[in-house]
């Protein structure tokens, strides 16, 4: 039986492997995939808003940086991400039981974004600190985004492990070259166009 959108969100944040089974299996969550994906990017572009905009009493024109960086950090990743975990995972990494094909890694790490719909919370901590009186550090805000970003990237790795059906130190291993290959392609054309 197929799980609702709201539980798989809540199983993929608690990194339920028959979640992201179940998503691997069903071409029709790739809808709900891009919507993950979607909802993570909108989380960060509003909390970003806040925290620049209206918290930090930023100019709008300068404000809309750091917004639109947050808003398409989840795309590039989830796209690339994705592209270069099945082209690793699928040819250098491939193991034994791996059968799989890019919509089923794109699928999957889309729902391992879940937790990313929290980034909200974080870029509104110093405004909540504020107002209970609690000063106005950075430490709280970086902290959880960190471990926000952790978990994210822990759920992509058991992701991954599930559409490639792989070990985890095998998806650990095709998770970082993905992130690695996405990391000197963005550099790369950064620099190419700076």
């Amino acid at each position: 039986m197929s799980q609702s959108f709201p539980a798989r969100l809540w199983n993929a944040s608690l990194l339920h492997a028959d979640t992201y089974e179940e998503v691997e299996a069903d071409p029709s969550s790739i809808r709900q995939a891009v919507l993950v994906v979607f909802l993570a990017a909108l989380a960060g572009g509003v909390g970003s808003w806040w925290l620049h905009a209206v918290h930090r009493g930023i100019p709008t024109s300068v404000a809309l940086v750091p917004v639109i960086l947050e808003v398409l950090e989840p795309l590039v990743l989830w796209v690339g991400g994705s592209f270069f975990s099945y082209m690793v995972g699928a040819t250098f990494l491939r193991g034994p039981e791996t059968e799989t094909d890019f919509a089923e890694v794109l699928r999957t790490v889309g729902f391992a974004f879940a937790p990313g719909m929290l980034r909200i919370f974080g870029f509104g901590l110093p405004a909540f600190q504020g107002v209970l009186g609690l000063g106005d550090s950075e430490v709280p805000r970086i902290v959880f985004n960190t471990g926000l970003e952790i978990w994210v990237l822990i759920t992509g790795i058991v992701a991954v492990r599930q559409a490639l059906d792989f070990t985890t130190a095998r998806a650990v291993g095709t998770y970082g070259s993905a992130y690695l290959l996405l990391y000197l392609v963005v550099m790369g054309l950064s620099t190419a166009l700076g």
